[in-house]
């Protein structure tokens, strides 16, 4: 029985879905049965051993059929009644006073459930608010608190790059991000420009993280001693990508140099993230 990996819910679940026999390609809108129920889902790729190991704990389902034109014309149909439903969830709400923050409504296609996904700041008692919309909704409701990044995640469209916002299309899990990796990569350290929709810091910090490291090194630390063709200096910077140094030759003098260039490295001196002081704004904590 061949199996897929399959993305599914608003917040872009993955998991290995076995199918009747029946092959799908890549992209291929399909009806699958998943733990929450029957929901609307795509198809990604067959779940080899490979594409499974990179999944983290992945649910499991079966896919029940290829989307038909009817479903599709349903899903829609949903797509405006979820819209109607945020409107009476946002009214349910005040008229309770909940200290809450509605961020958005899921209804699933199979109708199991209604997920209704919020902001709060703490522990919220629901318990009338499900009471009152499983009454008007005639379903079961499930009450999803969530973060500011899942919030991005749910809503967001497009980044400062002028591309989609990597959380609503390729991110199936938001990577930890720091401010050491914004340093590293000698970004810019305004919190304006370096954050993205969510307020937190841009996850593509990340992507080139582990290469900047790599890259690290293989050059001389910062504040080592070395030796090359034209005398001793001292390391006071780098030019990571480039493979370039700057140094501080014996006359005083600051220049840059390739790293090639460097015969012998005398002292290890400090690394340039040991040297960097911490940020009075983000430090260097990660985010989630």
């Amino acid at each position: 029985m061949p199996k897929y990996v399959v993305r599914y819910g608003s917040m872009r679940y993955l998991g290995v879905f076995s199918s009747k026999g029946s092959d799908y390609r890549r992209g291929t809108d399909v009806i699958a049965r998943t733990n929450r129920g029957m929901e609307s889902g795509e198809v990604l790729c067959e779940a080899t051993e490979q594409a499974v190991a990179q999944l983290t704990d992945p649910q499991r389902g079966s896919i029940v059929r290829e989307q038909s034109e009817e479903d599709r014309r349903e899903i829609f149909r949903l797509l405006g009644q979820q819209r109607e439903e945020f409107e009476v969830c946002g009214k349910r709400i005040a008229e309770l006073g909940l200290d809450m923050r509605l961020v958005d409504v899921e209804h699933l296609y199979g109708g199991e459930r209604v997920i209704v996904y919020y902001l709060a700041d703490e522990r919220v008692d629901f318990r009338q608010l499900v009471k009152v919309l499983a009454t008007e909704f005639q379903t079961r409701i499930e009450m999803r608190q969530i973060g500011v990044r899942d919030e991005a995640k749910l809503l967001a469209d497009y980044g400062d790059c002028g591309k989609p916002v990597c959380c609503n299309t390729h991110l199936s899990e938001m990577p930890p991000v720091s401010m050491k990796m914004a340093k590293l990569q000698k970004a810019t350290l305004d919190p304006s420009k370096i954050s993205g929709r969510c307020g937190r810091l841009k996850c593509c910090l990340r992507y080139e993280y582990d290469t900047y490291q790599e890259l690290r090194r293989e050059l001389p630390p910062v504040g080592a001693a070395i030796i090359t063709e034209n005398g001793r200096a001292k390391v006071l910077g780098h030019e990571i990508l480039a493979g370039q140094l700057l140094v501080e030759t014996e006359d005083m003098r600051r220049v840059i140099i390739d790293a090639a260039e460097v015969l012998t490295v005398l002292g290890k001196g400090k690394s340039a993230a040991e040297k960097a002081p911490p940020s009075r704004t983000n430090g260097d904590s990660e985010e989630q």
